[in-house]
C-alpha cells in the first residue's frame, strides 16, 4: 500500500472511529501535531484578509473546482507540448 492509499484509509477511518479510539490516536501524535503547526506571516495573513474582503464585496471572481481542474489540465498540456 502506498502512502496516498494509507492517508486515504486513515482519513476514512477517522470519519467513523468512536471517540475512545480518536482520543487514543490523537494522544499518540499530539506533540507532533502541535510542533508541526504552520505559522503564517502578518503579510500573508493581510493578503488573505484582502482577498476575502474582495470576495465578499464581489470584487473578486471565484472559480468552481471543476473549472479550475480544467484550467490546470490545459496548462499542464501546454507545458508538455513544449
Amino acid at each position: 500500500m502506498n502512502i496516498t492509499e494509507i492517508k486515504q484509509e486513515l482519513h476514512n477511518y477517522l470519519e467513523v472511529a468512536d471517540n475512545k479510539k480518536l482520543k487514543a490516536i490523537y494522544t499518540m501524535v499530539e506533540n507532533e501535531i502541535r510542533e508541526s503547526g504552520v505559522e503564517y506571516s502578518e503579510e500573508f495573513k493581510a493578503e488573505l484578509d484582502k482577498r476575502y474582503a474582495d470576495y465578499k464585496s464581489g470584487k473578486a471572481k471565484m472559480v468552481r473546482p471543476a473549472e479550475m481542474k480544467k484550467r490546470i489540465q490545459n496548462i499542464l498540456k501546454l507545458g508538455k507540448s513544449k
